[in-house]
């Protein structure tokens, strides 16, 4: 079975065909770097994490590539309101540089928390501002694009296509919707690629005056950059699709003449505990938050990935404790298949594995639907865990297992695999005080190792110890 995919475009799934077989490109909107990203925004990145492993899965070349917003996303979608970066920077009385960077260094420490790949390149928009004034002069030399009072802007009457992506076409916005008109304007919905505004601290040359690049144009100038001017596959959120990628299809097709991307891939809206995300409910996380609480980055990491992408997720505390649980039950099946002993092969392990395998990747395969793949895991972990297996089994299981993890990334250890000294030997002493029948010590050392996030588990075959 082949890769198919749910296209925002056409609205329906398809069979993933890359324009160059074994190679994908992909970008993927990433961060505006004014605030901690939240849990909502990290559903989209975990998402894109394992739509490109699974793609390497499949034995694919992945060139991925994931922006940096440090300049040009405004308030309102409507070309107006303040700068994000440069409203947190007022507010705190800082630099918008130095907000800029500080929340893109904490992006990078919360992706590394969640075992998120990092892609080709993060490229941050205001480094890039060369590329976005040509792509724009290329739109004014086309006539697509217009200066009026300092600013540029894209004219959409030249693109009668607008609107394909969400739906949102020219004539349904004219007829259902009333903006407060903008003189500078030749309609009411054309959007701004250059903006001129005395008061915006971060300010660029261009053949325009002094001004900086809106939003839109700057993931089409660093995505082409990268990538080319046709991608394969273009993520983000659903509140990404009208306008910001309604406008990069328009700005990228029209500078080009070619179609902009194959297949749009979107995430649905998380919830907290059924109810939007809000500051004022309480409900508000960002990674930072669940794990001052306490809770694990790869319980968290679980959740997010768990419900399929395209489906509303309805994020809930008890839930990364359920996730918690249940990665620990595949730690658990990991430590009894690398105890295995025993020589030769079992027939219905070999069974189990071609069927838990099969099972994975139809799940993987039908649109992402790591749910179903989630279930085939765990129904071999149950196959499994009834039959005795030899070392043959366990370490085909073993190398099936780090397989699946390569997709799922909730496995792979960042600490050490082995005890440290004086661990090994307060298990040892607690070994000899059982010897010695003095069980008062025994429980006490185990205990201890308890205290230090070390499990004991007695079995016919000896000690095992696993970490909590």
């Amino acid at each position: 079975m082949s890769l198919k995919v749910f296209n925002t475009l056409t609205r329906q799934k398809e069979e993933f065909k890359p324009l160059t077989p074994g190679e994908v490109r992909m970008y993927n909107c990433g961060p505006t770097v004014y605030w901690f990203a939240h849990i909502g925004n990290f559903r989209a990145f975990v998402f894109a994490d394992v739509l490109r492993r699974y793609l390497e899965y499949q034995g694919n070349r992945v060139r991925q590539i994931m922006n940096i917003t440090d300049v040009g996303h405004l308030t309102s979608d409507a070309d107006e309101g303040e700068d994000k970066v440069e409203k947190a920077a007022r507010e705190s009385k800082k630099d918008p540089w130095q907000i800029a960077e500080f929340y893109m260094n904490a992006f990078f420490e919360d992706v590394d928390k969640l075992n998120i790949r990092k892609p080709e390149k993060y490229p941050r928009a205001t480094e890039h501002v060369p590329e976005m004034i040509a792509l724009i002069q290329k739109l004014m030399d086309k006539g697509i694009a217009y200066f009026s009072n300092n600013c540029v802007y894209y004219d959409l009457t030249k693109f009668p296509d607008y609107g394909r992506l969400s739906g949102n076409t020219l004539e349904q916005l004219q007829a259902g919707k009333r903006i407060e008109v903008n003189p500078d304007k030749r309609g009411p919905f054309d959007f701004a690629l250059w903006i001129s505004d005395p008061k915006h601290i971060m300010q660029w040359d261009s053949p325009w005056g002094r001004g900086y690049p809106g939003w839109h144009i700057e993931c089409s100038a660093m995505s082409m950059k990268y990538l080319g001017e046709t991608l394969d596959i273009h993520t983000g959120g659903e509140d990404n699709i009208f306008p910001h990628h309604d406008c990069e299809i328009a700005q990228s097709e029209g500078a080009t003449g070619k179609r902009f991307v194959n297949y749009w891939m979107h995430t649905r809206f998380l919830l907290v505990d059924g109810q939007k995300m809000s500051k004022s409910l309480g409900n508000f996380y960002t990674l930072r938050d669940l794990l001052d609480k306490g809770y694990d980055a790869m319980a968290i990491r679980y959740v997010l990935l768990s419900t399929n992408y395209h489906m509303p997720m309805n994020f809930t505390l008890p839930g990364i404790e359920a996730a918690k649980h249940s990665i620990q039950r595949l730690k658990d099946f990991k430590l009894r298949l690398e105890s295995a002993t025993g020589d030769g092969e079992n027939p219905e392990a070999a069974k189990a594995l071609a069927k838990g395998q099969a099972g994975f990747e139809a799940g993987m395969d039908d649109d992402l639907n790591v749910s179903a793949a989630l279930g085939a895991l765990f129904d071999m972990v149950h196959e499994l865990n009834r039959i005795e297996l030899t070392r043959s089994d366990a370490q085909k299981a073993l190398g099936l297992l780090a397989r699946f993890d390569s997709v799922l990334g909730v496995l792979e250890e960042k600490q050490p695999a082995i005890l440290d000294a004086e661990v090994e030997r307060l298990i040892q002493d607690r070994e000899a005080a059982r010897k010695r029948r003095d069980f008062a010590q025994a429980d006490k050392i185990r205990q201890d190792l308890k205290a230090r996030g070390i499990v004991l588990e007695d079995t016919p075959k000896g000690v095992r110890w696993k970490r909590m």
